[in-house]
């Protein structure tokens, strides 16, 4: 068998002009909850060899499936589509729109003309009000979506006529065009705000059938308005134990899955099998809440970015597949400033806490005015990657007298206690400097589900991420997030800890064209993975 191995590369600066002429970018992934959610169906599935159809064991179903919640808010919904979509050299290309958006001079106007002849699953066709509806929703306050965070430059959204949408924003947003993966919904459907329901959509599949928590069916869109996909059903189980996932494998019962680093072993010798490695802009932080004494407490902070041995936490919680990581825009891109780069210095760690008053006690913990270096560390308790994450930072910690304890939960408990503890959290994207900073550490996102959950608050920070933001050309936005990072070398208000390698395998010589030099973001559920161009894969041995 063969390993794939897709390695990071330095995109190509991108550059947003007027009328006509447009490059794009793509919008990336601020949840942190996507792999953590699901539960193991138990229940046996037989695998196929047919190319027609694919049976993928995944960690977890989706929060949601309605776009307007944050359903593949980067585009890849395979039931759903945006105006725009993602390609794997980090551009978009148009997709339900018929051409480029047309911007203004000034940046404030995109149009953008609607193929046509588009029917959604239950048959209406794709117009204008449709996208109208669709925008509207995503940033109406009472939906609290978290694509409002990707729009929040956008003033108003018009039908010009019934192929024809125009956006008129307050003040330019270099991003804007990321927001446009957007899955379009009908308008007369679009209040209905199920989760677990997906909308209808123009996607290539539907959805046959679903059982939270157990299992997705997608079928092919026999009305698809462009080409059918070869690929005729796919059925995704959810399966949060790795262990179970790897034994389905292994027993044939399905034909991909993601696995750990840990499983991969069992099958690089397999010619049945086909690994997938994919490097990836998934980082791995830890939030310091603002108002913990603690974890707030500036000297902490910068001890345990100094202190903290990232290779070897890489090594050890990560088991090899990943690579140290400092701050949220990842060394690829053409923003990336080593400002935010340390080595490991753990006596220059201690010296830091000795000057800042510190001191280690009889125990070992050290102490500052009657208060214990000691805070609490929260991770998803069904995940074992950040689980790992949280024992290794325990252990480095401890080293320097910082005192974490490490406590597992649910999500639901973990969200209300994000603005007093400290979490491990995941992120992160590829794609656009703003989408992966301005949700994160802008103050008007404090609080705001999982943007900016520890509240942080910075005017510095704010005014660095408006000016890119609003940037209209390389330089200026390249400066501008040299500023952002060097606000953030400054302040921590995260330790960044590593990017995670996502692995995957695939039953060999049945499909071919998911060999993509794709860098993936967080997410990586039904979005990610060798299924991420499902509807593009073709079968057959290579």
């Amino acid at each position: 068998m063969r390993t794939i191995r897709t390695h990071a590369s330095r995109p190509r600066p991108l550059t947003l002009i007027s009328t006509g002429v447009l490059a794009l970018a793509v919008a990336g992934c601020t949840d942190p909850t996507i792999e953590d959610t699901s539960a193991d169906p138990g229940a046996s599935t037989s695998g196929t060899t047919g190319a027609e159809d694919v049976i993928v064991a995944s960690a977890s179903d989706p929060d949601t499936f309605n776009p307007v919640l944050g359903y593949a808010r980067w585009g890849d919904g395979k039931v759903s589509e945006g105006l725009v979509a993602l390609t794997d050299d980090l551009t978009v290309e148009p997709l339900l729109a018929d051409a480029p958006p047309e911007v203004s001079e000034d940046g404030l106007t995109y149009t953008v003309g609607l193929q046509q002849d588009v029917l959604f699953h239950d048959g209406t066709e794709l117009d204008a009000q449709d996208v109208v509806a669709t925008y509207q929703a995503a940033v109406d306050p009472e939906n609290a979506s978290p694509v409002a965070a990707d729009l929040t430059a956008m003033e108003q959204v018009e039908a010009v006529d019934e192929h024809t949408v125009r956006f008129t924003l307050e003040a330019p947003q270099s991003s804007f065009v990321t927001a446009m993966v957007l899955g379009i919904v009908p308008a007369e459907t679009v209040r209905d705000l199920d989760a677990e329901t997906a909308p209808p959509g123009t996607g290539p599949y539907r959805m046959e059938s679903y059982r939270p928590g157990e299992r997705l069916v997608l079928e092919a869109n026999e009305d698809y308005w462009g080409e059918q996909p070869q690929v005729q059903r796919a059925t995704f189980v959810f399966v949060d134990d790795d262990a179970s996932r790897a034994a389905r494998v292994a027993s044939g019962e399905v034909d991909a899955a993601i696995l750990p680093t840990q499983a991969l072993d069992r099958f690089e010798s397999d010619p049945d099998w086909e690994v997938v490695r994919r490097d990836t802009a998934d980082f791995r932080a830890l939030v310091m809440p603002e108002s913990d004494p603690v974890a707030g407490d500036p000297a902490i902070r910068r001890a345990l970015h100094t202190g903290i041995d990232r290779q070897a936490l890489v090594d050890g919680a990560l088991a090899g597949a990943g690579r140290p990581a400092y701050g949220p825009i990842p060394p690829e891109a053409p923003e990336y400033s080593e400002v935010v780069e340390t080595g490991t210095d753990v006596a220059g760690a201690e010296d830091l806490l000795d000057e800042a008053g510190w001191v280690v006690g009889d125990d070992g913990v050290r102490s500052k005015d009657g208060r214990r270096a000691a805070f609490v560390l929260m991770f998803p308790a069904g995940d074992t990657l950040r689980q790992n994450v949280a024992l290794e930072v325990q252990a480095q910690a401890d080293a320097l007298g910082i005192e974490v304890e490490t406590e597992g939960l649910s999500w639901e408990a973990i969200e209300p206690r994000m603005s007093e503890d400290a979490v491990v959290y995941g992120s992160g994207n590829p794609y656009n400097a703003d989408l992966s900073t301005y949700p994160l550490f802008h103050s008007s996102r404090a609080f705001q589900g999982f943007d900016n959950p520890g509240g942080y608050d910075s005017a510095e920070m704010d005014a660095a991420l408006e000016a890119g933001r609003a940037a209209q050309d390389d330089d200026a936005r390249v400066q501008a997030y040299a500023d952002v990072q060097e606000q953030l070398a400054q302040d921590l208000p995260w330790v960044f800890l590593a990017y995670v390698e996502h692995d995957y395998v695939i039953r060999a010589d049945t499909w071919s064209g998911y060999d993509v030099p794709l860098v993936e973001p967080h997410e990586h559920g039904l979005q990610g993975g060798p299924w991420w161009n499902l509807q593009a894969w073709t079968g057959g041995a290579r």
